[in-house]
């Protein structure tokens, strides 16, 4: 399978690139894409959110009144759950949300997942995106004359290019991430990918 490569005109080049199939044309497997981007996205969550309880919520040391004689119903405590200024009967607590996955499951969801993405042509592969300058202004006119300007983009290189992550980070539709430790929710989370030459060549060596 070859694909067009493109220069950073927006222009064709005369030369194409092999696309290893067992990478990006394999059956779609839509059950490990959603296991893969659950887990991804719980182990986003910090898990820190605590309610107090009866034992933790200041007072409620005595009993307010006596049992018996008051007319009143009995009472042990003031920070009763059931009571206003109460604990938590079953607030949440502190937890870990990172839930386990296999790594073959791990792995068919990003090649289901590119696939997808190669299958729909929602792709483009550019010769390089090494930019001269940081600034945002420049990087929007390399996505206008690859017709990639307002669409949700994921751009996936080979090496960290500092002026490309600098021009490109303060575009809320464009998300920059290296071959090497991109999800499967980066690719799912996007309605075109953008791909250099070189990560590519990696890609097709094997995930």
């Amino acid at each position: 399978m070859k694909t067009d490569i493109y220069d950073k005109s927006g222009k064709k080049t005369s030369k194409k690139l092999d696309l290893n199939k067992d990478i990006f044309s394999v059956k779609p497997n839509e059950h490990c894409i959603y296991l893969a981007m659950k887990s991804e996205l719980a182990a986003l969550r910090q898990g820190t959110h605590s309610s107090k309880t009866r034992s933790e919520v200041r007072g409620g040391g005595t009993k307010p009144w006596k049992q018996k004689g008051t007319g009143r119903s009995r009472v042990g405590s003031i920070r009763n759950p059931a009571r206003v200024h109460g604990g938590s009967a079953f607030g949440p607590k502190p937890r870990d949300y990172t839930m386990k996955l296999n790594k073959k499951v791990k792995v068919l969801a990003k090649k289901s997942a590119l696939s997808l993405k190669i299958n729909s042509e929602s792709f483009k592969v550019i010769k390089d995106l090494d930019i001269e300058t940081y600034k945002t202004k420049d990087f929007n006119v390399l996505l206008n004359k690859l017709d990639l300007s307002d669409i949700k983009l994921t751009i996936i290189v080979n090496d960290f290019n500092k002026n490309l992550f600098l021009s490109s980070k303060n575009l809320f539709l464009v998300n920059m991430v290296l071959v090497n430790n991109f999800s499967t929710y980066d690719i799912m989370n996007s309605d075109v990918l953008l791909f250099d030459v070189s990560s590519i060549e990696t890609l097709n060596k094997g995930i």
